[in-house]
């Protein structure tokens, strides 16, 4: 069974090679993606509600620790891949899932200052301001969850999230069952005329309409992990919304190999927790990554967790730039390295194995999910 687990981590490699040319684009690779399938639905008692909802997660397993892991079984990658199903009237389901190759044609720190320890140096984010930028793409693609978190708009009437701002690992957190997302909008019918010229001192003033949320799935992954070994390398999570929100939405995507990435950055923007009511945007390097995870330096603060990570590169099949999210922001680390502790930002990476499952729960069709 291991050799299928190895075969499968092999079939989901990117089938890219870096070009010589001096004109070379950064260019989303080709991947052969795997299917994921339901295989069995089952319910489940109905959730207590009862969790404090955190705007962060923390785990002690670093780049090392998760470099040194054995690689799971094809049966461990199965029940990490299994979610629960949450749904407006409370009721909850699990589902059981197979996974299938086609051959197709192609804490000893916990104690420092929240305030501070997720900034590094000068402070290097952008408070967006203006209906100009905030209701534009792609900064119009970020939303706030009632539970305090960001999520992205990845599909007509889908969000993409972290999971920890649904469920600790153990329970969900209260006003799960009624979970909203908020969109900010300009206050008032229409505004003044002249007011698409703002700056910081005098912002143009927004404010939030909420969607309730039909139905929420969370993987297996994070639910037996619970932010240990392998808990936040499935820290993500899906909403779908009751109403279509007609904005324009990003796609996601298979997260390529860090030196592949333009200028080997990543993007993101949220709703961090000391600039309420600001959309907060940020950019910087990643610093190392494991097959599930990128740590990177990038300014953030609690509330910005399940902000969609994205890039922008050439689109070969189209002949067109095109931004794809490639990963959930997670929250904050604390870890060894070589004995003395560092602390990092880490996202969640889409992995062709998350790329198959998240497309599924989309479109609900596995023939709409073959290219990551």
């Amino acid at each position: 069974m291991a050799g299928l687990t190895t075969l499968i981590l092999l079939l989901c490699a990117a089938k890219d090679v870096m070009p010589s040319s001096p004109h070379w684009k950064p260019t989303w690779p080709s991947y052969r993606v795997p299917v994921i399938l339901p295989q069995s639905t089952f319910h489940l008692d109905k959730p207590q509600f009862d969790a404090e909802a955190r705007l962060e997660v923390a785990s002690p397993c670093g780049p090392e620790c998760h470099k040194s892991s054995p690689l799971p079984t094809y049966e461990e990658v199965k029940n990490y891949l299994s979610y629960e199903t949450l749904y407006a009237n409370g009721s909850l389901t699990e589902t059981e899932v197979g996974i299938y190759i086609l051959s197709s044609g192609g804490d000893e720190s916990r104690g420092k200052s929240r305030t501070k320890r997720q900034i590094y140096g000068y402070d290097s984010r952008f408070s967006i301001f203006g209906k100009d930028f905030l209701l534009n793409y792609p900064f119009s693609t970020s939303v706030k969850l009632s539970t305090g978190c960001t999520g992205t708009l990845v599909a007509e009437k889908h969000v993409l999230t972290a999971a920890h701002c649904i469920h600790d690992g153990k329970s969900y957190v209260k006003g799960a069952q009624k979970l909203r997302v908020g969109f900010l909008k300009p206050r008032g019918k229409n505004g003044s005329k002249g007011a698409n010229i703002t700056s910081s001192a005098m912002p143009e003033k927004m404010k939030f309409q909420w969607i309730r949320v039909k139905r929420t799935h969370v993987p297996k992954g994070w639910i037996k992990g619970n932010a240990n070994d392998i808990g936040m390398d499935y820290d993500y999570a899906l909403l779908e919304l009751k109403k279509p929100h007609k904005r324009k939405f990003m796609k996601i995507g298979v997260s390529p190999p860090a030196r592949h990435l333009p200028g080997g950055r990543i993007h993101f923007s949220g709703y961090d927790n000391d600039r309420p009511g600001n959309l907060v945007y940020r950019f910087c390097d990643v610093k190392d990554e494991t097959y599930d995870l990128l740590y990177q330096q990038c300014d953030a603060q609690p509330g910005a967790s399940g902000s969609g990570v994205y890039v922008r590169m050439w689109k070969r099949q189209n002949h067109k730039w095109e931004r794809k999210i490639i990963g959930i922001f997670s929250g904050h680390q604390w870890v060894d390295m070589n004995g003395t502790p560092q602390d990092f930002n880490v996202a969640v990476r889409i992995t062709p194995l998350k790329y198959a499952q998240i497309c599924y729960w989309i479109k609900g069709n596995y023939l709409d999910c073959r290219e990551g």
